[in-house]
């Protein structure tokens, strides 16, 4: 994994500080990003304040067990799911305590997952007051579809808690 770029802890610190200015705590659930996510907001020196933590469910069983995402709705339409995406940004704000859950769920590639073209990703952000799930279908590699994902996900919280 790369190091953050200055682009990368700007969108961070500027999430981190939207949420300290409503008092928000923010959690991660990962599954295309792997930790990504988490690494941009803890390269924000003061960013234990306001996050709580993360989760890397990279298993589609995990989504289910450790986040509650309803294991039907995985059954019937497997993990990249706008409905998944939403449900594990819920889920991870409820188990980590925290006020705001992002997610990012989707497929980075090479190679098709359960009949979803790489590139096809889903991020959600929840608060107290609504969540928001966005579709993204991103071109490029593996790492290029993962570092959009991350960038997307972490510009939604942000966008989504300033109001």
């Amino acid at each position: 994994m790369s190091t953050p770029g200055e682009s990368d802890l700007r969108e961070a610190a500027d999430l981190l500080e939207a949420a300290t200015a409503r008092g928000w705590t923010l959690a991660v659930a990962e599954s295309l990003t792997g930790g990504l996510v988490s690494a941009r907001l803890v390269a924000v020196p003061g960013a234990s304040a306001v996050l709580r933590g993360g989760v890397v469910a990279y298993a589609t069983d995990l989504k289910e067990s450790v986040l509650g995402v309803d294991g039907a709705l995985l059954a019937e339409r497997g993990a990249v799911d706008p409905a998944v995406a939403r449900q594990m940004a819920q889920g991870v704000a409820r188990v980590l305590g925290a006020d705001v859950g992002l997610a990012t769920t989707g497929v980075a590639g090479p190679d098709p997952q359960d009949g979803k073209a790489p590139g096809l990703v889903y991020v959600a952000v929840a608060t107290p007051e609504r969540t928001e799930v966005r579709e993204l279908r991103l071109e490029g590699d593996r790492a290029t579809v993962r570092d959009a994902a991350g960038r997307n996900v972490l510009t939604l919280a942000r966008v989504t808690i300033s109001g």
